[in-house]
């Protein structure tokens, strides 16, 4: 007879994946099932893929239409062919939808700031303008992608965060640092962003977000985003006046926006179609941003208009899997050295204008077994094409025949044209515990005459048990100079148009470890750049000093990154540390703008706090200490100082509502990040968000 045992404890089945094998539930009977899905908390690894992938792979010892469907994740590694987060060789940093929703933020640029192996360099606040660079690197030398889209502008680097989406669009958002060439091809020559957003629509459902904040300042935020199947719509709206007055008593750092994002999906059981079509219109007072002791303008002005489209499309039946995708984005911008005294400094007036078609595939085209286990390969090929036209009133070559400034008296009269031709070659090798993604990318680009370059890369992983991995990679990249950087030549800046192409070469070796309660993982890196840009000024010239883009020669660095992050119910702590040494000495009198100002240290602290079952504390420490110095406007130097911000934020989260109150600069503290930007001092704010 069959007796209950009462008080023993029965064996646990863990459920990882799922098969579509019929007698697979009989597995559960009479036990006790834990089905584990892909948990990502801050700085854990997950994906860089462009899009969420349809996590199928395919079983080459049975039919084609016999297939597993991996529930781990959607989106898994770094690489030009899908793989599952078990499989992936590349480890990429992943912040996710919890993270968004817990951190004081309110826009991306600041989220980012809590990725250890990125530096945030903001002259404002709330996304006015930020420079974002990975490892070491300047602004120019990541490639940021929506949804897989490259959506660079090569005018320059600085305005490449005016983003069209809201941060309630975003469900994660994906750092992969060091050189991906062979992934994403030029730009990266330091690492890529990738924000990737959902349309998230259920079935016959609808979904409505809105929010609305204020703070110091006279900041006021609101916001909302409307989905149902297919379909999703956001827009928003943000303001300030500003932390900081000018010489003459103006307001000089206010900042007003507005940003629209709709997203479309289609799909069924052969074919996955997304698009997207976005606009970003903001305008922010520039006060020093751009001025030097040549040149001491304190009431810069600049307005962007950013359009952005795509859409992407894969098929998901057969043994080749097909993907292309189809782009335009547009980049309007207006300086002025002087606002609003046109006649005082010409405005300059820039547009852009970058098309882009892709196409690839890949395939799994042997198995084979071994003693331990089965090994599956699987090959990734394609190609892109990438023109970039720049029309402007100061920049490039002259043209031979103008473009008349929309509600201007003025014409575009200067410009350059070129486009960027890429083929790749991946292929994977996959078995239970190891994976090997290795792969090159060759390009040509028209500017300069440039020939055909190829840049390999090679990543390796090793998973000796469920819980750890092991990884190891060599990658190569390359960056072709913004224009700004080739033609810009006024008040104290004087480009050169014969800058050489910056090149990378990288090695790193790191591990992870995976337990319920703690991970941990460290990395350690080395990059050899060659013709690395920067625009440097020799100070001994006193009055006449000017800034001018140059090629560095070579820059050496070293790295070291690691972390680890605690769950221990009520609390959460995460805690993360990065180290940069570079070998490039700076000459004497020679003050870098930007690749010898890097972060040597950079330490984040985060720590949740859930104090009732609807009261949640978030508490982030960063300490900074960057290496480099700036001139003032009486021409001394003075070296960067380190220093320390707390930000927080205290929640109040009922089931279809929230409401939260948050500091960010708690102690007030006093600083400089970059050069003669004054930063904000302490920043309350005040908001609340509602889900229907």
């Amino acid at each position: 007879m069959y007796k209950p045992r009462f008080n023993m404890k029965r064996p646990v089945l863990v459920f990882r994946q799922f098969g579509n094998k019929g007698y697979s539930l009989f597995a559960c009977l009479g036990r006790e099932v834990v089905c584990s899905v892909l948990s990502v908390s801050t700085l854990t690894y997950a994906s860089a893929e462009s899009v969420a992938t349809d996590p199928i792979v395919t079983d080459s010892t049975a039919t084609t239409t016999a297939r597993e469907m991996m529930l781990e994740e959607v989106s898994v590694t770094g690489s030009r062919a899908p793989l599952t987060k078990g499989q992936a060789a590349r480890m990429v940093t992943v912040l996710d939808r919890a993270d968004i929703a817990q951190a004081p933020v309110q826009s991306i640029n600041d989220l980012l700031k809590y990725a250890i192996g990125v530096d945030v360099r903001q002259r404002g606040p709330i996304g006015a303008q930020t420079d974002i660079s990975i490892r070491g690197g300047t602004s120019e030398q990541i490639i940021l992608l929506l949804n897989g889209i490259n959506i660079c502008d090569p005018q320059t680097g600085h305005n490449a965060m005016d983003l069209p989406v809201d941060l309630s669009d975003i469900v994660r958002i994906e750092v992969l640092e060091g050189p991906a060439g062979r992934i994403y091809g030029t730009s990266s020559l330091v690492g890529a962003i990738n924000i990737v957003t959902d349309v998230r629509g259920k079935r016959n459902d609808r979904q409505l977000d809105i929010h609305a904040e204020g703070g110091s300042y006279g900041y006021g935020n609101v916001g909302g985003r409307f989905a149902v199947e297919g379909h999703s719509l956001s827009a928003n709206y943000s303001r300030s006046d500003g932390w900081s007055r000018s010489k003459a008593g103006k307001l000089n750092t206010d900042f007003n926006g507005s940003k629209g994002f709709y997203q479309g999906q289609y799909e069924d059981e052969t074919i996955k179609l997304n698009w997207h079509l976005g606009i970003s219109d903001k305008g922010w007072g520039s006060s020093t941003f751009w001025a030097s002791p040549k040149w001491q303008a304190d009431e810069q002005y600049e307005h962007t208009t950013k359009l952005f489209s795509a859409i992407q499309g894969r098929t998901k039946l057969g043994q080749l899997h097909l993907n292309a995708s189809l782009y335009w984005n547009q980049n309007r911008d207006r300086y002025e050295g002087y606002r609003g005294q046109a006649e005082k400094m010409k405005y300059n007036y820039n547009r852009t204008d970058v098309y882009g078609v892709s196409a690839g595939a890949y395939f799994d085209w042997s198995s084979s077994s071994l003693e331990k286990g089965r090994i599956r390969n699987r090959t990734a090929f394609g190609a892109e094409l990438r023109n970039e036209d720049l029309v402007s009133g100061n920049l490039g070559e002259p043209l031979s025949q103008t473009h008349h400034i929309n509600r201007t008296d003025r014409d575009y009269t200067l410009g350059v044209n070129r486009t960027n031709i890429s083929g790749y070659l991946e292929h994977n090798i996959l078995m239970d515990q190891v994976t090997v993604s290795a792969g090159l990318v060759a390009v040509k680009n028209t500017w300069s005459n440039m020939n055909m370059t190829v840049y390999p890369g090679i990543d390796i992983s090793y998973r000796p048990t469920p819980h750890w991995k092991l990884h190891a990679s060599y990658n190569t990249s390359l960056r072709m100079p913004s224009f700004t950087e080739m033609y810009y030549k006024l008040q104290g800046y004087n480009a050169d148009p014969h800058l050489k192409p910056e090149e990378m070469q990288a090695l790193e070796v790191g591990f992870t470890a995976h337990y319920s309660l703690f991970s941990i993982h460290s990395t350690l890196w080395h990059h050899h750049g060659s013709n690395m840009i920067d625009w440097i000024m020799d100070t001994s010239k006193g009055d006449e000093a000017e800034w001018q883009s140059v090629n560095h020669t070579t820059i050496n660095s070293i790295g070291f990154e690691t972390g680890v992050q605690l769950s221990i119910s009520p609390y959460q702590l995460s805690i993360n540390y990065g180290y940069i040494h570079q070998d490039k000495q700076q000459e004497a009198n020679i003050v870098s703008q930007y690749a010898l100002e890097y972060l040597r240290h950079k330490l984040v602290a985060k720590t949740q706090i859930q104090m009732t079952k609807r009261l949640s504390l978030g508490v982030n420490l960063r300490w900074q200490d960057r290496v480099g110095t700036y001139t003032d406007f009486d021409g001394l130097t003075h070296e960067y100082e380190p220093y320390s911000l707390i930000d927080t934020r205290l929640t109040w989260a009922q089931t279809t509502w929230k409401a939260y109150i948050e500091a960010n600069n708690l102690l007030n503290t006093s600083y400089h990040d970059y050069g003669l930007v004054e930063q904000p001092g302490r920043w309350l704010i005040a908001g609340f968000s509602i889900h229907l």
